[in-house]
């Protein structure tokens, strides 16, 4: 199975346009709107936050992908979160549906609405229709297009996120067929696993059905999306859509066989992709943190232990000091809710040249402070431990505490 990286994001694959405004909801400086649309009707799968207070856009994108299951477009503001805002939060999304309804001729209930910002305020609904108006009028499937409508969605962050990717797939009549999955995110703070502060729309032009993606999405998040953590915290308004419009021609995938593989294969690269620049574009941060952990007794065991690493402010900040104080580490394993014996795993420091053995036999290891300092000063900081217990291996990724983090969320809202 070969998945092929190439530029792009959201307008990569076959029959999506996009475009993105300044429409003034927060903002005075910058685009703050965002909208993605289909030549086609598409199938939609998703999955949203597990935190019990769930922001309009969260309930509104649900019921198109539980009951629906069929989109035309996408339509996203920056800086305001529509959360917290009770019944009239889902009149604004009806409205904002509507609005998309009429510029662009598709029925309201296949628009998919997302929202990131302050919790609380409502939304200006002058301006959200301006911007919906504007956008639909400028809709374009250029690279540039794409890569706009990923900057128009971002909020603390400091970078935009996209990535794109090509594979094959055969035709109905046997001929090969390139298909094409590209995604956006946006993610900086309120990142945790069990879905992180994110929102994340991922386009393809492959025909498979609803319920096959559906299945990919929810299996490819555990891995990816649900493997990261910056702060902690669990957003109202956590959002991953993927819509499939099939106009790569390939022939329908409607079993689970070697075709969704592959798609769940790329699936997977491109949410592994954006799930790590989130990681690493964390608020405030100067690391990305990345803490493997192999030869466990199961997945889930893998996967508690690696977020419990990633998810520790004393090895955030560790890291954000560069002090070689590699206990911390051991000590966040051993709070994880995993059963293992400490005197049979091996902790490492995994740098670019090479690894540094710090705890062994059940004892922290004599070691080159020189040269666990140039590995803490590296962009990317990372950790390995063996279980010495299984064949289940688990990556997780996060950033460092800094100082910067709590300036930036001391004044979010001014």
């Amino acid at each position: 199975m070969k998945i092929n990286g190439i530029s792009g994001g959201v307008t990569a694959a076959a029959g999506f346009r996009a475009a993105c405004c300044a429409a003034g909801i927060k903002y005075r400086d910058r685009v703050d709107m965002a909208m993605l649309c289909s030549d086609a009707p598409c199938a939609v799968a998703g999955v949203f936050t597990s935190n019990v207070v769930k922001a309009a856009p969260v309930v509104w994108d649900k019921n198109i992908v539980q009951n629906v299951k069929a989109a035309r477009a996408v339509v996203v503001n920056a800086g305001i979160a529509n959360a917290a805002t009770g019944p009239a939060g889902m009149a604004m999304c009806a409205q904002t549906a509507e609005a998309a309804s009429k510029a662009l001729n598709i029925p309201a209930e296949q628009v998919l609405l997302g929202s990131t910002g302050v919790i609380g305020p409502g939304l200006p609904m002058d301006r959200i229709a301006a911007g919906v108006n504007m956008m639909a009028g400028t809709l374009s499937d250029t690279p540039e297009a794409g890569t706009a409508a990923s900057r128009a969605i971002m909020t603390t962050d400091t970078v935009n996120k996209e990535c794109a990717v090509t594979f094959e797939l055969p035709a109905a009549d046997g001929s090969a067929v390139t298909v094409t999955l590209g995604g956006m995110s946006k993610g900086s703070g309120m990142i945790h696993p069990n879905m992180c502060t994110m929102l994340c729309y991922i386009t393809t032009d492959c025909c498979i059905d609803q319920a096959l993606m559906q299945r990919a999405v929810e299996d490819v998040v555990r891995d990816t999306f649900n493997m990261i953590s910056v702060d902690g915290d669990t957003s109202t308004n956590d959002t991953l859509l993927v819509l499939a419009n099939g106009l790569a021609g390939n022939a329908a995938i409607t079993a689970m066989d070697e075709g969704y593989a592959l798609f769940r294969e790329a699936l997977f690269t491109v949410c592994r992709a954006l799930a790590i620049k989130m990681a690493g574009d964390g608020e405030g941060a100067t690391h990305l943190m990345e803490m493997r952990v192999v030869n466990a007794d199961t997945k889930d065991n893998a996967r508690k232990l690696a977020r419990s690493v990633i998810g520790s402010s004393l090895v955030k900040a560790m890291v954000f000091g560069r002090d070689a104080n590699c206990g911390r580490v051991l000590c966040a394993l051993g709070y994880a809710g995993v059963d293992f014996d400490p005197a049979v795993i091996e902790l490492y420091l995994v740098g670019e040249k090479e690894n540094l053995c710090f705890y062994r036999d059940g004892c922290v290891q004599a070691f080159d402070e020189e040269k666990a300092l140039a590995m803490l000063s590296e962009k990317a900081v990372r950790f390995l431990c063996d279980m010495r217990m299984g064949d289940q291996e688990a990556t997780a990724w996060g950033c460092d505490l800094t100082y910067d983090y709590v300036k930036i969320n001391g004044d979010y809202r001014s």
